[in-house]
């Protein structure tokens, strides 16, 4: 008995400390550097630009009693409802932004041109959860970006031109971040 309510114990143990790892796996380094115990932290926050409603900025994090400092890249976007109103959040750290980038030329040079014959999705993930990307549907490419995971309130479709600005708005936060 005593094998069986330990047994029961351990397992308990083992979910909750798989559950709190898995939260740690959705945040973005800055997130984590943020959040630590024990330190003093100055965020500043530098207005990017906008694009459908989504806003960009570089966040710095700087740890004011060892020095350290961190930045990203941040999506916000303001949402409201009849009952609510709040704003969806994503970090993308700065060795994700180049892997961003990149996925959207990608996108601009090589899949646009493209007609596949079935329903196609091509996405990119960052660490804390947000996606950005393109889908294939009724004979034409539309393209998406997704702040948080398993959030249908912080999807937004893009227009063509506003996926071009988005790439814009990037290589800017990229020069001012390098």
């Amino acid at each position: 008995m005593k094998k069986l309510i330990l047994l029961c114990y351990l397992l308990t143990i083992n979910i909750i400390l798989g559950q709190n790892e898995s939260k740690q796996n959705d945040l973005s380094k800055a997130e984590l550097f943020s959040s630590k115990s024990g330190t003093l932290i100055k965020k500043v926050s530098i207005d990017i630009g906008k694009v459908e409603g989504i806003e960009l900025k570089i966040i710095q994090f700087t740890d004011m009693i060892s020095g350290e400092s961190l930045s990203a890249l941040r999506f916000e976007k303001r949402t409201i409802n009849k009952y609510s109103s709040g704003t969806k959040v994503a970090s993308l750290d700065i060795d994700e932004l180049d892997g961003l980038i990149k996925s959207i030329i990608i996108i601009r040079d090589n899949v646009f041109g493209s007609v596949p014959k079935n329903y196609t999705e091509i996405n990119f993930k960052s660490r804390s959860g947000f996606q950005a990307g393109c889908f294939f549907s009724r004979n034409e490419w539309g393209t998406f970006l997704q702040i948080k995971k398993h959030d249908n309130k912080s999807f937004v479709l893009l227009k063509r031109d506003d996926f071009y600005k988005l790439l814009e708005l990037l290589e800017i936060a990229k020069k001012q971040l390098t």
